[in-house]
Formats: C-alpha cells, sequence, structure tokens
C-alpha cells in the first residue's frame, strides 16, 4: 500500500514537471513568433520606404530628363526687333489719329465761340432794345421834357447794370492821376495849381474795362 502511494506521487511530480515543461515551450514560441513578426513587419516597412524613395527618385529623374529633353526655341533678334517696330508704329499711328480728332474738335469749339460768343450779351441786352424804341415813340408824343429825360436816364441805368454783370467797369477819371495804361490824353491844358499839374482835368470820351482788361482807353485833357 505505501509503495502505490508513492508511485502515485511520482506520477504526479511527472505530470506537473511535463505541464510546465509544455507551457515554457508554448512561451518560448509564442516569443519567437512575436519576434519573427516584428522582424517581417520591419522588413516590409523598410521595403515600402525603398520603394517609395526609388519611385522618386525615378520621378525627379524623369522630370529632369523632360526638362533637358525639351529645347528651348531661340528668338530671332531681328524679327523680334521688327514686331516691336511694328508694334510701336501701331501705337503712334493711335496716337496721331486720337490728336488729330481733338485738333479738329478744338477748332470746332472755337469758331463756334467766335460765332455764337456774343448770345448771352446780346439776350440780356434785348430788353433795354424794347426800352429804348418805347421811350422814342413816347418822346414823340409827350410834352413833359423832364418825364422824357427820367425815362431814358433809366433806360441807361439798366443798360449799365446789364454790362456791369458781363464784366463791363467805367474807367474812372475824376480827380484821378493821368495814367496811360488807361487813359489816353488828347489835350493838354496849363493846370491853375500844382495840385492839378498832371491830373485828369476833364474827360471827353469815357474808358471801359471788360474783367480788369482795358477794351477802350478813356479820352482825357491833362493839366500840366
Amino acid at each position: 500500500m505505501k509503495r502505490a502511494k508513492t508511485d502515485n506521487g511520482t506520477f504526479c511530480a511527472i505530470n506537473e514537471a511535463e505541464t510546465k515543461q509544455r507551457k515554457d515551450s508554448m512561451a518560448t514560441e509564442e516569443k519567437i513568433n512575436s519576434e519573427e513578426q516584428l522582424q517581417e513587419e520591419n522588413i516590409t516597412t523598410q521595403t515600402e520606404e525603398t520603394q517609395q524613395d526609388a519611385e522618386q527618385q525615378d520621378a525627379t529623374k524623369n522630370s529632369a530628363e523632360d526638362a533637358a529633353g525639351t529645347p528651348e526655341v531661340e528668338i530671332d533678334p531681328l524679327e523680334a526687333a521688327q514686331a516691336e517696330i511694328a508694334e510701336l508704329k501701331k501705337q503712334i499711328l493711335y496716337k496721331v489719329a486720337e490728336f488729330d480728332n481733338y485738333r479738329k474738335r478744338v477748332i470746332k469749339e472755337k469758331a463756334d465761340l467766335i460765332l455764337n460768343g456774343g448770345e448771352k450779351v446780346i439776350t440780356a441786352i434785348l430788353p433795354v432794345v424794347d426800352d429804348m424804341e418805347r421811350a422814342l415813340e413816347q418822346m414823340r408824343k409827350a410834352e413833359d421834357v423832364q418825364a422824357v429825360v427820367e425815362g431814358v436816364e433809366l433806360i441807361q441805368k439798366k443798360f449799365m447794370g446789364i454790362l456791369e454783370k458781363q464784366g463791363v467797369k467805367p474807367i474812372e477819371t475824376k480827380d484821378a492821376d493821368f495814367d496811360v495804361e488807361v487813359h489816353e490824353a488828347i489835350a493838354q491844358f496849363p493846370a491853375p495849381s500844382d495840385e492839378l499839374k498832371n491830373k485828369v482835368v476833364d474827360c471827353t470820351l469815357k474808358g471801359y474795362k471788360l474783367n480788369e482788361k482795358v477794351i477802350r482807353h478813356a479820352q482825357v485833357v491833362v493839366g500840366i
């Protein structure tokens, strides 16, 4: 009975040893498989990188070959110069035509201004002409001379107002120093005093300015 017990214990011990050995063997095998799988993955990665590098090098090489294989088109300097001259001629002709049109337009505008420049002034004067005609008609019938005079004075003031609006102003002569720029001496008169020497003592014809430009000199008598 004791021997049987001993045999059973030995058998259990052997089973445990075999089980442990199998486990160790399986662990070793799994470790080997894991290392082999890792090596395979590394090899695959390196292979892919190598292929990518090769493809990139091929692409760069092909681009360089394409660039080298495309010859540059040489431009004839004479043809380029002729084309540039033709373009410049075209631009010059355009500018000449444009300037000619401008010149014609200016000439036409100037002619219109000369022909119709006085239209505004004439239109403003027409009411004065109407007043003069009515005044003449009344003068033929009037018995009151003073009334006629007053009527003519009103017409004269109206007319001068129109001229002033157009920039026309009379040249002052009363007690004025003689000025060759605005006065025309038609006579000289011995001055009764030193204060009247080189002074305007009389005006025989009024002078006028148009926007500060003398359009008619005042005819005056000068004291000497």
